[in-house]
């Protein structure tokens, strides 16, 4: 699957991400620094009910969120873990099988404890033209890797 939108329809984006991704509990993000992961991330949060603020945990590693009907997603960042073990011992692993929705953010400092039914998103930047001038849009491509090497 395959989105294109710019920051402007990002909502919109959310809604046609969750439309379209079956049950897929958890998403692993792929993008270099700056991209807009965590943006993304927050708009897939409030399409699901989250009225907190959505921040990136690159400091507590993890952050909990609480939709409006009571449900628990987890937004994970690896970026300053050093392997797998180090996300082990901190209990990544046993969020990422807890059931519940997660969103990883730099899943490659750790493939080898994401769930075989991962889906890994990769997000980038491309210019798009428009009648005023070149302006940013995300593009975003999903598919699913169950081998556990980087996407």
């Amino acid at each position: 699957m395959e989105i294109q939108f710019a920051l402007s329809d990002i909502d919109q984006a959310a809604q046609q991400f969750w439309a379209g991704i079956g049950d897929a509990r958890v998403f692993a993000f792929h993008a270099p620094m700056g991209t807009g992961k965590t943006t993304f991330i927050a708009a897939l949060c409030r399409a699901k009910g989250v009225h907190t603020g959505v921040s990136s945990p690159t400091f507590s590693l993890i952050n909990e969120y609480e939709t409006q009907s009571g449900s628990t997603l987890y937004h994970i960042d690896l970026y300053r873990l050093r392997d797998a073990e180090e996300a082990r011992q901190a209990g990544v692993e046993d969020v990422l099988h807890s059931g519940h929705i997660c969103f990883v953010e730099w899943p490659e400092k750790a493939p080898g404890i994401l769930p075989d039914d991962t889906l890994h998103i990769r997000l980038d930047i491309r210019p798009q033209q428009t009648p005023t001038g070149v302006v940013d849009s995300r593009y975003l491509c999903t598919f699913t890797n169950t081998s556990h090497e980087s996407a």
